[in-house]
């Protein structure tokens, strides 16, 4: 017998969890249940936050003017007829879908998961939209199915968070994040790279902050425009660069460099429909772009944690001898 060394991954790909973990294809079901986020409302802002319209990642079926019942159905008959999928996770996706009273918020995910091709639940939320009841009620349902708690952490810098109007401090998100670890629930992380007053230092830095906080799944979008927000009629009044498809290539290669292996990842860059983006225009389809960036990453013999000083070792292969 010798062993064969075999190269790690390119990534901690998402896909390749999800398909272990439940086997088959399983693909997250959107659905809109009518929240909105204390950034809106007044308790913690008003406007919200400057990048956002959910019109720019919510799918026509999932809008509040259907019950999230109808939502699930027809979400689940489009992904079967285009992707084949076989299981679903709900995602509880626009706004804060903690904001609302636990009572509430039980019988709305326990009623997500009557469907029975529906295996878990993912949940958008804000930081400051938690507390430990809530955390409660998750870890009972975690207990009985696959729970994902979905933070946007966006920036790690407390100057960037104030001039997109989040309405909550990094320190929020640290804070959320290890309670809901200690309440043993799946975390999710969403980071936006390329606001303008950060620069390149600041977007490697967050890669290791984001390893201090062991979150288990991250997503990494770049910052892009889309219509009728108000980073638009800024972006509008002046100007400021967002990066080519080039430069968004070779700085995502850099942050998962310097990325624990561990961690899932389970978006490599941030998209909008063409009728509603601004900027920037890749004019790329999502295979086409997650191509480019693992060819780059094969050219550079590169890999996920290939900078840290105590990444995980090659995975070897017991093989005999020919």
């Amino acid at each position: 017998m010798t062993n064969t060394r075999l190269p790690p991954p390119l990534y901690n790909a998402y896909g390749r969890y999800v398909q272990q973990k439940f086997g088959g294809r399983v693909h997250k079901v959107s659905v809109h249940a009518g929240f909105t986020c204390p950034n809106r409302d007044g308790t913690a802002g008003r406007g919200g936050c400057t990048y956002c319209n959910i019109v720019s990642f919510t799918p026509e079926s999932a809008r509040p003017k259907y019950s999230v019942s109808d939502q699930i159905q027809s979400g689940i008959a489009f992904l079967k007829k285009r992707f084949a999928a076989e299981k679903f996770i709900v995602y509880f996706q626009p706004y804060s879908n903690t904001y609302a009273p636990v009572d509430h918020l039980e019988r709305l995910f326990r009623d997500a998961l009557q469907h029975p091709e529906v295996v878990g639940l993912a949940i958008g939320t804000r930081p400051d939209c938690v507390d430990d009841e809530k955390f409660e009620m998750l870890a009972r349902l975690a207990q009985e199915t696959h729970v994902n708690l979905e933070f946007g952490l966006e920036s790690i810098y407390d100057e960037t968070l104030r001039l997109i109007n989040r309405g909550h401090d990094f320190a929020c998100t640290e804070t959320a994040i290890r309670r809901a670890q200690d309440f043993g629930l799946s975390v999710t992380a969403h980071v936006i790279l390329g606001f303008p007053n950060e620069t390149l230092e600041h977007w490697l830095a967050m890669a290791e902050a984001i390893n201090a906080l062991s979150i288990d799944i991250l997503k990494i979008h770049n910052l892009h425009i889309v219509k009728h927000t108000e980073l638009a009629r800024q972006y509008q009044q002046q100007p400021f660069h967002v990066f080519s498809y080039d430069e968004w290539v070779d700085l995502v290669i850099r942050f998962l460099e310097r990325l624990a292996p561990e961690i899932i990842i389970e978006r490599l860059y941030g998209d909008a429909p063409r009728d509603l983006l601004i900027a920037p225009r890749w004019y790329l389809s999502r295979a086409e772009i997650i191509q480019g960036i693992e060819n780059e990453m094969r050219r550079r013999g590169t890999h996920q944690g290939r900078l840290l000083k105590n990444a995980a070792p090659q995975q070897t292969l017991a093989a005999q001898e020919i």
